[in-house]
């Protein structure tokens, strides 16, 4: 996918490359994370809708991006990763318009709500093609044996945003209403854009595209592993604010920066596991970690054990994309990988969308402990798949 100069690279003039893409996968996650601790209150509160709303117009993102993750594959594959995430950074920006008049029809709810869910979809394509062009321009830049760098760095750029932008949001509406969360993403997009546009493409690499229905069915089996254990993440992002009221507790907002924090923290310190141990191991650690957080948070009886266990959770789920990612996209071609990285997404985006919905349906009754218990036995079992993958592949990549 590179030059022969650009896979020649290491330390610390490696990790600057990489930088330097997946500043647009943060930019990008900023606008989404600024909306995690500020829009269930706002559909829940202020346009009077009820949990399972809540939990639709957030599902609704995911459900987009599940959609255009095909397109975000092939085009990456086909037209350049540099083009795939622009036209992401630039369907945020039209999110963020999308946003702003949500806001500003506040006042006839189903409106704001029509509005709002549009701004969503927009929101949902631009995450797909931001993500899967942002990875694949990466490791276009330093060349695929950094792979799994190139993908916890990407992480580190997601979840770092969604650290910053929980509590970020929180401080924009409260300076300035709900309308400030459709400027700022609007503003934050349009300097993304400009510094995309200078960044130097890669080369597209040659060679027989697989159908799409074969590229997924060579990295099902690790996607699926990937969905049962994102569960946690999305009842976490979805309903820890929700969580936090009906317990009469504060602090939503830090707890998701402590999720986010532990997440980021892992991928610095221990991203390095994956090369040394290889991606079956780490995945299966990682996900018996993130089933203890799950637990814990579901039988916290205080903000502090609460919080504890979405650390736990954040550093349980941390390594989980990349461990499983680079052993699946380790099945195709070099001309296929950005449609494998795209189908091995699509699981991600299936099991927050459900979760969504679902959780909410848990938890109409007001009690949102068994959320994350459901959320905790998910985990438990993509552990067990990853054991039984280890155990029949690994094996066999091995011998």
């Amino acid at each position: 996918m590179s030059h022969q100069a650009d896979t020649e690279v290491s330390g610390s003039r490696l990790t600057l490359r990489i930088v330097q893409i997946v500043c647009f996968t943060f930019l990008a996650y900023l606008v989404i994370g600024m909306q995690l601790a500020v829009l269930p209150p706002f559909v829940h509160d202020d346009l009077g809708m009820g949990a399972v709303i809540a939990g639709l117009v957030i599902s609704t993102q995911y459900v987009a991006t599940l959609l255009s993750r095909g397109f975000a594959g092939r085009t990456s594959d086909t037209a350049g990763p540099k083009r795939t995430a622009w036209i992401g950074l630039l369907a945020c920006a039209v999110s963020g318009s999308l946003m702003i008049v949500a806001a500003l029809l506040r006042a006839w709810p189903m409106a704001s709500l029509g509005t709002m869910l549009l701004a969503r979809l927009a929101l949902g394509m631009g995450e797909s093609c931001v993500a899967t062009g942002c990875i694949m321009w990466g490791i276009g830049r330093v060349g695929s044996e950094h792979t799994a760098k190139v993908i916890s760095w990407n992480g580190i750029a997601t979840y770092g945003a969604l650290a910053v932008g929980a509590p970020l949001g929180v401080v924009l509406v409260a300076i300035g209403g709900f309308v400030m969360i459709g400027l700022s993403a609007v503003s934050l997009m349009l300097l993304a854009l400009l510094l995309a546009w200078r960044r130097p493409p890669v080369r597209v690499e040659a060679g027989e595209r697989l159908p799409m229905h074969r590229v997924f069915g060579r990295v099902a089996p690790y996607g699926m592993g990937l969905a049962l254990g994102s569960v946690g993440f999305g009842v976490i992002a979805t309903f820890i604010t929700l969580y936090y009221a009906s317990q009469g507790w504060s602090g939503a907002a830090p707890t998701l920066s402590a999720f986010g924090v532990c997440f980021v923290g892992v991928r610095l310190l221990l991203g390095w596991t994956i090369a040394h141990f290889g991606g079956y191991r780490v995945a299966l650690g990682s996900l018996l970690v993130e089933t203890v957080g799950l637990i814990v948070l579901a039988t916290a009886g205080h903000v502090g054990v609460a919080m504890i266990g979405a650390s736990l959770c954040g550093i349980g789920f941390s390594l989980v994309f990349p461990a499983l990612g680079v052993v699946a996209v380790e099945r195709v071609s070099a001309g296929n990988r950005g449609a494998a990285l795209a189908a091995y997404s699509v699981f991600i985006d299936v099991a927050l969308g459900v979760t969504g919905p679902l959780g909410g349906w848990i938890a109409s009754g007001g009690r949102y402990g068994p959320m994350f218990v459901v959320a905790a036995v998910l985990s438990l079992a993509a552990a067990l798949l990853t054991g039984t993958l280890y155990i029949g592949y690994g094996n066999k990549a091995r011998g």
